[in-house]
């Protein structure tokens, strides 16, 4: 199972995401480093967790403004993968992205219009590249409205029927709080039904045990932000997590 760094973005630094209430984020406190600028962050949590994989949320881009594409670049150029969610759109706003950087593309239930258009970047980009997020608000579809279907398990099938290898469950007011993860039963199931799927899931995680029931349930990846921000999961966590 990977861990995963969070990179919130907001006003060209990290922010430290609470509750999914983004008008409140603020520039993140870390005890890895003292800085809240994204190449550094990226780098201490590399240099003093070992970890490189990034999923990076550009909530400006999410909530309608401009992708910034320049320090996903630079956080590229210095070796590090993303995954990279910036309120994608349309087909347009995915070759925007895809014709900068190499990273993965997160097409997001909140930003995407609806199934159809999973498909067509699915068929462009290939299942490899692209990632569903299925975002959820205290367990409800966060969905800006199209033509998606009504509950999460059916929004699920329908990634899947687009296409869908990798997906990732997010519950944004899970995250920030400590609450422990959220949907670990939905994670299980998920997993027994979509045979293959490669499932990331994120919000509330705490400690090492919740990470060893994250595992148990057959997640392939967890989203950690917060937690690894204020030394609650650190290299000796995560050095038993790859032993136990």
């Amino acid at each position: 199972m990977q861990i995963i760094p969070v990179l919130d973005l907001k006003g060209g630094l990290v922010v430290r995401g609470v509750a999914g209430k983004r008008d409140l984020y603020k520039p993140v406190e870390s005890e890895l480093c003292s800085s809240a600028e994204p190449a550094e962050v990226a780098v201490s949590l590399r240099s003093e967790l070992g970890l490189g994989r990034m999923y990076l949320a550009d909530l400006d881009a999410i909530t309608g403004g401009e992708a910034d594409l320049e320090t996903c670049a630079s956080l590229e150029e210095l070796g590090f993968e993303l995954m990279i969610d910036a309120g994608i759109r349309s087909i347009a706003g995915a070759r925007q992205l895809t014709r900068r950087l190499d990273g993965e593309v997160i097409a997001a239930l909140e930003t995407l219009p609806g199934p159809r258009l999973l498909s067509e970047l699915v068929g462009e980009l290939g299942a490899q590249r692209v990632i569903f997020s299925l975002d959820l608000a205290a367990g409800k579809p966060l969905s800006g409205g199209g033509d998606w279907p009504a509950t999460v398990d059916e929004i699920a099938s329908a990634a899947v029927s687009a296409g869908i290898e990798r997906m990732i469950l997010l519950d944004l007011a899970a995250v920030g709080i400590g609450g422990g993860p959220a949907h670990l039963d939905r994670c299980l199931a998920w997993k027994d039904r979509f045979e293959g799927l490669e499932l990331v899931t994120g919000g509330g995680v705490r400690n090492l045990d919740d990470l060893l029931s994250l595992r148990a349930a057959g997640v392939d990846g967890v989203l950690i932000a917060s937690a690894l921000h204020d030394g609650r999961i650190g290299p000796g966590e995560l050095g038993r997590l790859a032993v136990d």
